[in-house]
């Protein structure tokens, strides 16, 4: 099983970089959903009987992540007339920098936590640790609010892979919680998005203070 998954988890590390250096937005949101879609797939990898209820958590993860969400984002990115994110807070080579310094830090920090036997020798904790790391780098870094939103993503991404050592125990009505709170956070950055595009010739957030009622 371990042969499978981690080759998984370091795809969707992979993704982190990706994201993290291309400024081509609509790039980055067939990255983010590449790694939603691999996400979804890796409960299967890493619990050998996840029952009906982790069969339904795939579906919606997949379905959320891989399709409904990327595709209402280019919508947005479509309507906003807007293709690259041309001036981050932080240069892509200066990003893809921390990135990696991020990685390396998750890697050495996850080996002093006290896991469970069964999880020690799996990459999910320190790519779980990275990719937190990545969308807080995206969200604080990039100025489009598209790409503030795929930070979101790539951040609740993170989260997503640590609590799948925890399938077995956290309560099914709180995993499809989590998906509905990333689904409706999306969804409000999407009206921000449109309200930004209707008032000003761009979607970068640094106009948010301007918006009025």
């Amino acid at each position: 099983m371990t042969q499978v998954l981690d080759p998984l988890v370091i795809m969707a590390l992979a993704i982190n970089f990706v994201a993290l250096g291309v400024s081509r937005i609509r790039s980055v949101i067939n990255a983010v959903a590449a790694q939603g879609i691999l996400l979804g797939l890796l409960p299967f990898f890493v619990h050998q009987e996840i029952g009906l209820r982790g069969i339904a958590l795939v579906a919606v993860t997949i379905a959320l992540k891989g399709l409904v969400i990327p595709t209402l984002l280019i919508r947005a990115m479509r309507e906003a007339n807007i293709q690259h994110e041309v001036t981050p807070v932080i240069n892509y080579m200066s990003s893809l920098l921390l990135g990696a310094v991020g990685t390396a830090l998750a890697l050495v920090f996850s080996y002093t936590l006290p896991l469970a036997e069964e999880h020690t020798g799996l990459l999910l904790v320190p790519a779980s640790l990275a990719t937190v790391w990545t969308g807080f780098l995206l969200l604080t870094t990039r100025k489009k609010a598209i790409m503030q939103v795929l930070g979101y993503l790539v951040l609740e991404n993170g989260i997503f892979l640590f609590g799948l050592l925890l399938l077995e125990a956290m309560p099914f009505l709180v995993e499809i919680g989590v998906l509905l709170d990333l689904f409706t956070g999306v969804f409000v950055m999407g009206i921000i998005i449109h309200h930004i595009s209707r008032e000003f010739a761009s979607i970068s957030t640094e106009h948010l203070t301007e918006l009025k009622d």
